[in-house]
């Protein structure tokens, strides 16, 4: 099934059996339905005759960076317990991020082996990520909703991201080709506390963030997270000004009935880059500073969402759940970017294509401009119901949910194209502001909306001790339509019935190990995006099915998680284009794959985080020229590690790898991406009150290529040259 270099199999057999004997502690026998109750905080106790590796009692001061998450929500709707789940998760923690100095979601995905990012283009500015070799555009969430606004994340309101790899339509509807990332914001609680941090860098990069925590009575909080930031870049005339305020308050904590309000609000004003155009099948080898566009080049985003839950507790075991979010989005994209490689000076010298081979030197070549102007809104409005129900039937446990969930969207589009744009050097382009000569035409305007019912159930049956069965069925009925004034079609709407399962066994022999098999699907309707390529609009819905087997281990006392799986996922409707006036779903894509990952203490002072993924992708039948090749911005292997030591009480040292194989710009591989390994370190100093730490990014300097955008020829956007950071925690 699979083909594994050497890297892919030496780590299959790290992973796959950790340890022969179980390197735990048991202090008393668990049920199997229970998380382990050893954590970074405990501390158990063995003899040398038991035959197993004593468990870690970790130090206060190392709970403060615990990069170990023990449940997540992403994987059944509701807070499991990570070995209950029967698929890949990865939860990027918010210790993990200060550890780093990450900032921005892009920069927190680093953490997520199999992962890769894409460029905003099109229809589509703000991050654009690629999972498991599958978009994931419209598979990021927010709370557990959708979050179709389109703009730069950041993590300042965030306590922790969580990743679940493989199609899950029968949890979040449309989409989830190859699994869905989840923002999960920082929760109003019951102690006072505050926070305030200062960051400064190189290249001229400020930040600063708060985060403040009240009591209000016994059983209701409120709390104010907020960020203002002027980063500078080791990329010419890269600029980003932001800024976002995110206030919640939650009343009846504790208490059967809890009512939480919460909001986002956050504005971007950022320097757009698309990177650098290909040179003989590779990116272009220009300096990673250099920069085409115009420096009077802006995009601005604006985003507002509000959220309010309301969740009662009848008894322990019947919990009912409504939640309501409204977002809006408004982005104004002002980007120039680089079209084409041209012979001459000229607009109308002769252009290369197909990976732009020639033996003309850079020096001689020169770069044509276009404009990608445009202004895009979205809105949204979402409402979830769930009940969840604990009952027993004879020896067997079922944990029931079942829920409904409405949704509405909508967006506009207007183009705008700006005409004379000029030719400049490829290896010393000039930055011009406003050159003369420009003219701007107004372009296609596009009008959609779509409105979605959603009904689901799943069902977690528990049988003894040691085996749960989970099954779970939903039933989308998803409408959307689309307006152009110029591209066609000039009109399209088209509505789609769809049902998704989810299915998996689970075999727990001890509380520390878990065993499982998976099955699962997903759906994508041409007018997912509310957008649409022509002579797609009539076509069913594509499909995905996903089938895993992994096992996840607490080990040293439950201080130490290891997970490893080996998954397939495969398209077999896949649309693809017969002729100049036709698309089919004849297509089929397919993703064979392992994965692994590690996160918490080795020993009270070490502690790591980090996994591994190998992507044997493959377009397996296309009528477009693209069968046996690779699909676009997908690596065979990705790493990504990371790891710190307490030197003292106070001093902490750490850093790591981030690796990427390389990877295709686009299906048609014309043009491939060199792979890459950056090295980061950081070193930090703790105490009660404040913390202070160092992070350098990039330390070896290394030119690589971090998103890419497959059109006009394939682009890559440089990653960022040596950075360091300094930044300062009080809290009060």
């Amino acid at each position: 099934m699979f083909n594994h270099t050497p890297l892919a199999t030496a780590l299959a057999l790290a992973f796959a059996v950790p340890f022969a004997t179980p390197a735990v502690a048991q202090t008393a026998p668990q049920s199997a339905s229970q998380p382990s109750t050893a954590n970074a905080n405990s501390t158990a106790t063995t003899t040398a005759d038991s035959g197993t590796l004593p468990a870690i009692g970790v130090s206060a001061q190392a709970e403060q960076q615990d990069f170990q998450a023990e449940r997540s929500t992403v994987g059944a709707k509701t807070p499991t317990a990570l070995r209950d789940i029967p698929q890949t998760v990865t939860v990027i923690n918010k210790a993990v991020l200060q550890s780093q100095g990450a900032t921005s979601f892009q920069d927190a995905l680093r953490n997520a082996p199999g992962v890769t990012i894409g460029a905003a283009e099109g229809g589509q500015i703000g991050n654009n990520i690629n999972l498991r070799g599958f978009t994931a555009q419209n598979d990021i969430y927010l709370d557990g909703f959708r979050d179709r606004n389109q703009y730069y994340r950041d993590t300042f309101d965030l306590e922790e991201l969580e990743v679940l790899y493989g199609p899950s339509s029968m949890l979040f509807g449309r989409g989830s080709t190859g699994g869905v990332i989840n923002q999960v914001s920082k929760k109003a609680n019951l102690k006072d506390s505050a926070e305030v941090t200062g960051m400064i860098g190189t290249d001229d990069k400020y930040r600063s963030t708060i985060d403040v925590n009240h009591k209000l009575t016994d059983t209701s909080a409120i709390r104010l997270n907020a960020f203002g930031q002027s980063l500078g870049s080791t990329r010419d005339e890269m600029k980003n000004k932001d800024y976002g305020i995110a206030p919640e308050v939650r009343f009846g904590i504790g208490t059967p009935t809890e009512v939480t309000i919460s909001a986002l609000i956050q504005h971007n004003y950022d320097m757009p880059d698309y990177g650098v155009q290909a040179l003989n099948g590779h990116p272009s080898p220009v300096p990673k500073n250099t920069f085409y566009g115009l420096t009077t080049d802006r995009t601005i985003q604006d985003v507002q969402t509000v959220t309010a839950a309301v969740k009662h507790k009848f008894s322990d075991n019947l919990i009912l759940t409504n939640q309501t979010q409204f977002s809006h989005s408004m982005t104004d994209a002002r980007e120039t970017a680089p079209q084409s490689v041209l012979t001459g000076p000229l607009a109308t010298s002769p252009a290369l294509s197909n990976g732009n081979f020639t033996k003309l030197s850079p020096s001689q070549l020169f770069i044509k401009l276009q404009s990608h102007d445009r202004v895009i809104e979205n809105h949204s409005l979402y409402n979830d119901t769930m009940l969840e129900y604990k009952f027993v039937t004879g020896p067997i446990k079922h944990d029931l949910i079942a829920g409904v969930d409405l949704g509405h969207d909508s967006y506009s589009n207007q183009a705008y194209t700006r005409n004379n744009l000029p030719v400049v050097s490829m290896v010393n382009p000039a930055y011009l502001s406003s050159p003369a000569g420009v003219t701007t035409t107004v372009g296609n305007y596009a009008d959609s909306g779509s409105n979605e019912i959603g009904a689901y159930l799943n069902d977690t049956v528990s049988i003894g001790r040691q085996w749960k069965v989970i099954g779970g069925l939903r039933w989308d009925r998803f409408q959307a339509q689309i307006h152009n004034s110029i591209s066609a079609p000039g009109y399209a709407t088209q509505t789609n019935f769809f049902t998704s399962v989810r299915a998996g066994v689970i075999y727990q022999p001890t509380d520390w190990q878990s065993y499982y098999v998976s099955y699962g699907t997903s759906f994508n309707p041409s007018l997912e995006a509310l957008t649409v390529t022509n002579l797609t609009q009539n076509l069913a819905p594509e499909s995905t099915r996903s089938y895993e087997v992994g096992g996840k281990w607490d080990l040293l006392g439950g201080n130490l998680s290891v997970t490893s799986s080996f998954f397939r996922e495969e398209k077999t409707n896949a649309r693809t284009q017969v002729s100049p006036t036709e698309y089919e779903l004849d297509g089929d894509v397919r993703v064979d794959g392992f994965q692994a990952g590690v996160t918490g203490h080795i020993t009270d002072k070490w502690q790591v985080f980090g996994g591994y993924t190998y992507m044997d992708a493959v377009i397996l039948s296309a009528r477009d020229g693209t069968q046996g090749h690779v699909p676009a911005n997908t690596p065979r292997n990705t790493l990504t590690f990371w790891t710190t030591y307490a030197l003292t009480p106070h001093w902490e040292i750490g850093g790591g790898p981030t690796y990427m194989s390389p990877r295709y710009a686009s299906n048609t591989n014309y043009v491939q991406v060199p792979g890459y390994t950056r090295w980061d370190a950081t070193a930090a100093y703790h105490a009660k009150k404040y913390d202070v730490r160092l992070n350098l990014l990039n330390l070896t300097n290394k030119q690589y290529y971090d998103a890419l955008i497959p059109s006009d020829g394939g682009r890559s956007v440089p990653g960022i040259g040596r950075t360091l950071l300094a930044t300062f925690d009080y809290r009060f």
